[in-house]
């Protein structure tokens, strides 16, 4: 009896032994050191993002342009992705994972070191012209490296893997804010001008934020005038500033690159179907049926907009509604992207035992509500809400990714492109909300960098759909 009772104890400890066993790992044994490799490029794009956000403003006082213009920094940025997106699908297709890799990594460090030449003659379109070719090698890397670690594993921890791997993107992105803070937007001579005009107007200390910056860009305006040579000299020196950065990344994005020749990476996918003009066609065709994708492609769209918005004019938000200087207002910048990397582990591990679509569609209910908070409260309140709302966006690329890639197989690489292209929405929403900054506020007695962020939370709404369908009528 007693040995009876023991053995009826003992069954349910076997068989939850055997279910833990039977539990796919997130990363087998195999493809650790080719995960790390390729884990290595994900800062690779968040440096590149972060450090170029703020040249929006930089580039708005060094070359005394408008709002709307100086936003066609993001707008070259991310068309790269546009542009690149289904040529580097096709390439890594007919070749190889690793081949699409090295391609990504020599154009990043081409655009990096062409700072150099735009610096030198001092034309605000060539600094755009150098964004596009770097981030058309981002658009490589970024369609080949998620799907890449996704495929190394079992499809049913793929997801998770994605997560993990893009866990590494903000310590990129926090490096390059940190960069942009001490080493662009800390050392620049314009701000430097904006500090002395400041002190030497301290009347200006009891006006709104928004109108003192006002002021302090007419002053500039006002010196160039009066003193052009001088002014010349000021921006040449700030565009040097500017350039640094970009070389010093064009040198390690160059050692990368002699990483990834001289390593072995394994082949996972099977091209068991050559990429003809029919079998092209077929996947296409097999794409455009796949609802749960195209709603992941846009709601990707929507969801890259808003993270631009949110990290590229929160600059413009302290400066304007709080009375920030820009390196403090980038200071905040980072604080986002901290508590935007701590909450991505948390995420992590809540898909343990949360479904994605579940989680996603409560985060983006997050970013809705802190949205609101930004509109209406304004000053430090506002700015608080601003930074929280990188605690909601954490999960939501590598999320909405996995969640649209879900059993793709081989049409993966193409269907990874179109995920990559919508990263488009990146460069087209960020002028939009310049635009509004620039414009007069929709909404009487709050100013109008607090209103244009009705963008992004219309961004989120969308996001918050898809979420609702992945959980519910995708089952994911």
């Amino acid at each position: 009896m007693s040995t009876s009772a023991n053995e009826t104890i003992g069954e349910p400890s076997t068989a939850n032994n055997e279910e833990q066993s039977s539990k796919p790992k997130i990363l087998e044994a195999q493809y650790i050191v080719p995960f790390i490799l390729v884990a290595s490029l994900f800062p690779l794009w968040g440096f590149a993002n972060d450090i170029t956000n703020p040249l929006v403003k930089a580039f708005k006082d060094i070359f005394l342009i408008s709002n709307a213009q100086s936003s066609l920094v993001q707008f070259a940025f991310y068309l790269g992705y546009g542009v690149m997106a289904i040529p580097a699908a096709i390439f890594i297709r007919r070749f190889s994972y690793k081949s699409g890799i090295l391609l990504g990594l020599g154009l990043y460090a081409t655009g990096a070191l062409l700072f150099l030449p735009a610096s030198i003659t001092m034309e605000f379109n060539y600094f755009l012209a150098a964004l596009w070719i770097l981030t058309c090698g981002l658009a490589l890397l970024e369609t080949t490296a998620n799907p890449y670690v996704l495929s190394m594993g079992h499809p049913d921890t793929s997801t998770q893997r994605l997560n993990l791997a893009q866990a590494f993107n903000p310590i990129g992105s926090l490096t390059g804010m940190f960069v942009a803070s001490n080493y662009i937007l800390g050392e620049l001579k314009v701000e430097e001008f904006r500090l002395a005009e400041k002190a030497a107007n301290p009347e200006y200390a009891n006006m709104l934020p928004s109108v003192v910056d006002g002021k302090l860009t007419q002053a500039i305006q006002d010196f160039s005038v009066a003193e052009p040579v001088a002014h010349q000299a000021m921006q040449a020196a700030d565009l040097v500033t500017v350039r640094g950065p970009y070389i010093a990344i064009a040198v390690v994005v160059g050692i990368l690159f002699l990483v990834f020749l001289f390593n072995k990476l394994p082949k996972t996918i099977s091209n068991d179907h050559p990429l003809t003009l029919k079998e092209l066609k077929e996947t296409f065709g097999r794409l455009i049926a796949n609802k749960c994708y195209l709603e992941g492609v846009l709601a990707q769209a929507f969801y890259v907009g808003a993270q631009i918005m949110c990290w590229t004019f929160i600059i413009h938000y302290g400066m304007t509604s709080v009375g920030l200087t820009a390196a403090e207002s980038q200071q905040y910048n980072m604080v986002a992207m901290g508590v935007f990397l701590a909450s991505r582990f948390i995420c992590i591990f809540l898909l343990s035992f949360v479904r994605p679509g579940q989680l996603l569609m409560l985060l983006a209910a997050g970013g809705f509500a802190l949205s609101l908070g930004t509109i209406f409260l304004g000053g430090y309140a506002g700015l608080y809400c601003l930074i929280g709302i990188s605690i909601c966006m954490s999960l939501m690329f590598p999320t909405i990714y996995g969640i649209a890639l879900k059993g793709m197989g081989d049409d993966a690489s193409l269907a990874s492109a179109g995920l990559v292209m919508a990263i488009v929405g990146g460069a087209l929403m960020p002028p939009l909300q310049a635009s509004m900054i620039d414009a007069a506020p929709i909404i009487e007695g709050i100013p109008s960098v607090q209103t244009s962020f009705v963008l992004p939370l219309i961004c989120f709404i969308v996001i918050c759909v898809f979420g609702y369908r992945a959980h519910n009528k995708y089952k994911i």
